[in-house]
């Protein structure tokens, strides 16, 4: 019995721990009215459809970095602050983007019949990676998978935490997403382009931010040989 509470315990705060981590990173409550505006065009029917499969393509991301991230990384030659340095560009500029695009007019009809095959397309690419899933969340969990270590069960018991950590982030993504058009609807038209500037502000400083990381981290051995 105390075997099994020490177990429970111990993959508690694995995962307590990973996904803490995922979700200051992840921040997709945030990042949800980022999605709104990204998907203009579409109803509610498809934007749901559309956020389940930006949370599985999450779920399989975040798995994969979990468990194989260094393996990958080392089998390209990729370092992670090339990751960083790479993947920061990419979402400070579709931050940048974001904030500087013209506000849609409030009589703006939705976009033709073919919109929801593009934003199908761009489920995975933009929209999972790298601006639900980017460089930042995508590091983190190749570092936190990295540490699994030790003995057979207790490679076992952090192998099961990192699948609940994977799932809980997907399913927190999903109910963001799913829900950023209610959100908008309680800000108001004038609310939600605030805070759409502002996630867009934000996501461009987490794209600077994730390449200064890795500019720093590339930087760090060369300084220290001299």
């Amino acid at each position: 019995m105390i075997l099994d509470g020490f177990v429970v315990a111990r993959v508690l705060g694995e995962v307590l721990f990973g996904f803490g981590a995922l979700f200051a990173i992840i921040n997709p409550y945030g990042l949800a009215f980022v999605f709104l505006e990204r998907t203009t065009g579409l109803n509610r029917t498809e934007r749901a459809k559309l956020s389940r499969r930006i949370a599985l393509n999450a779920f399989v991301v975040l798995v994969v970095s979990l468990f194989f991230g260094s393996a990958i990384l080392g089998f390209f030659g990729i370092s992670l602050p090339a990751l960083r340095l790479a993947g920061g560009l990419v979402v400070a500029v579709a931050g940048w983007t974001m904030l500087n695009a013209d506000p849609l007019p409030p009589d703006r009809a939705p976009a033709g019949p073919g919109s929801f095959d593009l934003a199908r397309r761009m489920a995975f690419f933009p929209l999972t990676i790298p601006l639900t899933t980017g460089p930042g969340s995508i590091a983190a969990a190749i570092a936190l998978g990295a540490g699994r270590e030790g003995s057979l069960p207790d490679m076992l018991l952090s192998s099961i935490a990192s699948l609940i950590v994977a799932a809980l982030s997907a399913l927190t993504i999903w109910h963001a997403y799913g829900r950023a058009e209610g959100m908008a609807r309680l800000l108001g038209a004038e609310g939600t382009l605030v805070i759409t500037r502002l996630s867009a502000f934000l996501l461009l400083c987490v794209g600077v931010e994730i390449m200064l990381t890795g500019a720093s981290d590339w930087l760090r051995p060369l300084l220290a040989t001299r």
